[in-house]
Formats: C-alpha cells, structure tokens, sequence
C-alpha cells in the first residue's frame, strides 16, 4: 500500500503492518459524523485494538459524544500514522455497547467493521517519527486501567 495515491486502488481489510499497530494501545484520530450537523467531528483516542484484519474495537468514555454520534451516523474512518505514512481507515460501526465490565471507568466499546484502507500521505513524503504520547496522570493506574481496557476490547 506504501506510495498509493488517492485513484489507486482501495484495499478493504487491514494489511499485516498495520494490524500489528492495532494489536496494542497507540495514538489515532477518530473522525465520526455529528448527530445534529452532520459536520466531521475528530477525536484523539488510544484504546484502540484490531481482533482480525476486518475488524477495529474503540473503547471510549460511555458519555462522549463519540458513541451519540456512531449511533446518529454509523460511519467513521481513524487516521493512523504508520509504516513511514498517513492512513485511512473508513469503517461502518457494528455495534456499541454501553459499558465495558471489570473495567473501573465507565467506556463503551464501539466495534466497526473495515469499509476500506487508504494512503493519505501527500505525495512526496514520508512520516520519519511516529507520534508518541505520555500519560501525564498516576503512572501506576494508567497501566493499570490501560490493561484492563486492552484485555476488555480483545474479548469483545
């Protein structure tokens, strides 16, 4: 996929690059629809995990707008960055649900199937740096809560 431009063909499940990235926590944009505009509404998230190359779950907070607008708009698409690039991954939401259990905090976990894959990148370039973030809270239930949030979203 490296190189695509915007008229080449789209692949419509994960390739084994980036199903690894989403084989754990790691930075992504959500962009879902509004339930009252319509308007691209973009979100920054981490608990991300793919269980197949057909197949993302988010975990998200159970009152975020995210989860009224997939259900308003089932369609959403995460950009990643990845393998040197920028994708696009367009999704149609399967199913949310409303709490996630054995997970202290109140998420809902959202599970959308994969509509297609995209290289995004402008031509040209390539990413030379991954984004990468720091928990700036308690570091010892940060891991803690990101485990648990992990373990949830790989049984479903």
């Amino acid at each position: 996929m490296k190189g695509e431009c915007s008229m080449a063909k789209q692949i419509t499940t994960l390739d084994r690059p980036l199903y690894n990235k989403l084989q754990r926590e790691g930075y992504v944009l959500l962009a879902t629809m509004d339930k009252e505009t319509g308007a691209p509404q973009m979100n920054a998230i981490s608990w991300v995990y793919a269980p197949s190359e057909q197949l993302i779950r988010m975990a998200v907070h159970d009152q975020s707008r995210i989860v009224e607008n997939v259900q308003a708009h089932p369609l959403l698409a995460i950009t990643m960055i990845a393998e040197g690039s920028t994708y696009e991954i367009a999704c149609r939401v399967k199913g949310v649900q409303a709490s996630i259990p054995d997970v202290k905090i109140k998420l809902a976990l959202i599970e959308a199937e994969v509509q297609t894959v995209r290289d995004v990148m402008f031509y040209g370039a390539k990413m030379i740096q991954e984004p990468r973030f720091d928990k700036t809270y308690d570091k010892e239930a940060a891991e803690k809560l990101d485990q648990q949030v992990m373990a949830a979203l790989k049984q479903g």
